[in-house]
C-alpha cells in the first residue's frame, strides 16, 4: 500500500496512507493532504494520500520491513577530476563577474535489486535523525524516497511562510571558514529577494543569521527568514518565485543554474528538488530541500539504482580540494548506513 511518513511542523510524526488521487499540476492541490516530491528540474508529483494520521493516532504496523543494505559499487556523475575541473570553471566565471556563487553537486548511483525505501527511511531515521525527514513509499506514482533533510525550503501556517537556507559547513563550529558566513549571507539575500515577489511589502524579515546548528558527523550554518503571503498568490506563484532553493543553485540564480546545466551531466532529479507535504485543508505545508535523500530510479528493464546526491557551494574563496572534501564529508555517513543497515526496521 502506498505509505508515507514525515515530520510535521511541531517537530512530530505524520503518517499517510493510500492514494485519492495523483497530479502534476500544482494548482490541483486545493483539499485535502499531498505527499509532495518537486525535482530540482521543476517536475511534479503530487499524491493525496486517503488517510492521515498524527502522532498519537498512529498505529503499529507489525509487518515491518528490514533493511539489509547494499553492497555494491557506487558510481559518480562526476569523478574526483572532474569536479575539480567543475570547481574551477566555476571560479573563471566568478572572476569573470557573470556568477557569483554555484552548488555544484554529483550524483552517486548503485544497482539494487527489491529494495524498501520505508525500511531505509527508519535506518536514516536511528542512524542520522534528522529534522525534516521524509520517507515515500509509493512506487504507483514513481515515488520511493527516503530523505534525512536539515533543511527547510518553504513552511507555512496560514499566510505564514518560513525559509531556512543551509549555507557553511563544517565537520566542527571551529572548522567553518569565512568563506562560508560569507556564502550563507549571500544566500539569504537571494532568498529575503525570492520571499519579496510573493510577500506583503515590509513583512520579510531575517530572523536568524549564521546560527550554527549541529548534525551527526557535520555542523552547518542556518538562517531563518520569513514573511506574511500577499492575499490571493496561489502555491505555482510561491514556487515560480522561489524554486529551486538558493541554497542549492546559487546567486544570481539564472547564471548558476546555468553553470549547473553545463557542468552537471545527469540530472539531481528528486535531489535538491523539495520533498515533503501539503495540507489544503489547514493551510499549512512542510517542504524540505531535497538533500541527504536518497530514491529509487527503476529502468524500463526493471533494474534499480539507488541514487544519492552530494554538493558544496563554490564562491571566488573556495579551494578545490576543500570542496570535493566537503561533497565526501556530507555523504560519508548516509552512504555508510545504506550499506550496512543490516537488521534495522522500519516504524
Amino acid at each position: 500500500m502506498a505509505w508515507a511518513r514525515f515530520s510535521s511542523l511541531d517537530g512530530g510524526v505524520i503518517e499517510a496512507s493510500g492514494i485519492d488521487a495523483v497530479t502534476h499540476d500544482v494548482d490541483e492541490i486545493a483539499s485535502g493532504f499531498w505527499a509532495v516530491v518537486l525535482t530540482f528540474e521543476g517536475n511534479l508529483t503530487a499524491v493525496r494520500m486517503s488517510s492521515v494520521a498524527r502522532d498519537a493516532d498512529l498505529a503499529v504496523d507489525l509487518a515491518r520491513p528490514t533493511w539489509a543494505g547494499v553492497d555494491g559499487r557506487w558510481e559518480r556523475s562526476l569523478d574526483d577530476t572532474a569536479y575539480l575541473k567543475g570547481v574551477s570553471e566555476i571560479r573563471e566565471r566568478i572572476a569573470r563577474g557573470t556568477v557569483y556563487q554555484v552548488n555544484l553537486c554529483r550524483v552517486l548511483s548503485c544497482e539494487v535489486g527489491e529494495v524498501s525505501v520505508r525500511a531505509l527511511g527508519a535506518v536514516l531515521a536511528q542512524g542520522n535523525p534528522a529534522p525534516y525527514a521524509a520517507t515515500i513509499d509509493i512506487p504507483e506514482a514513481g515515488l520511493e524516497i527516503a530523505c534525512a533533510s536539515p533543511e527547510a525550503y518553504l513552511t507555512r501556517r496560514g499566510t505564514t511562510v518560513t525559509s531556512s537556507p543551509i549555507k557553511g559547513t563544517a565537520a566542527t563550529a571551529a572548522e567553518m571558514l569565512p568563506k562560508d558566513f560569507a556564502e550563507n549571507v549571500m544566500i539569504v539575500d537571494l532568498v529575503r529577494n525570492d520571499l519579496q515577489h510573493v510577500c506583503r511589502p515590509g513583512t520579510v524579515r531575517v530572523d536568524d543569521l549564521c546560527r550554527v546548528e549541529e548534525h551527526p558527523g557535520l555542523v552547518h550554518l542556518v538562517s531563518d527568514l520569513s514573511g506574511e503571503l500577499r492575499e490571493g498568490v496561489t502555491w505555482q506563484g510561491v514556487l515560480d518565485a522561489s524554486f529551486p532553493p538558493g541554497s542549492v543553485s546559487g546567486a544570481p540564480k539564472h547564471t548558476a543554474l546555468q553553470a549547473i546545466a553545463d557542468l552537471e551531466p545527469v540530472a539531481r532529479g528528486p535531489y535538491c528538488g523539495a520533498i515533503g507535504w501539503i495540507d489544503a485543508d489547514r493551510d499549512e505545508a512542510l517542504l524540505a530541500v531535497g538533500i541527504r535523500t536518497f530514491w529509487v530510479d527503476r529502468t524500463d528493464s526493471g533494474v534499480g539504482l539507488l541514487r544519492f546526491g552530494t554538493g558544496a557551494g563554490i564562491t571566488w574563496g573556495s579551494d578545490p580540494a576543500g570542496e570535493l572534501c566537503e561533497t565526501e564529508l556530507k555523504a560519508s555517513r548516509l552512504v555508510s548506513l545504506a550499506r550496512g543497515g543490516s537488521g534495522m526496521v522500519a516504524p
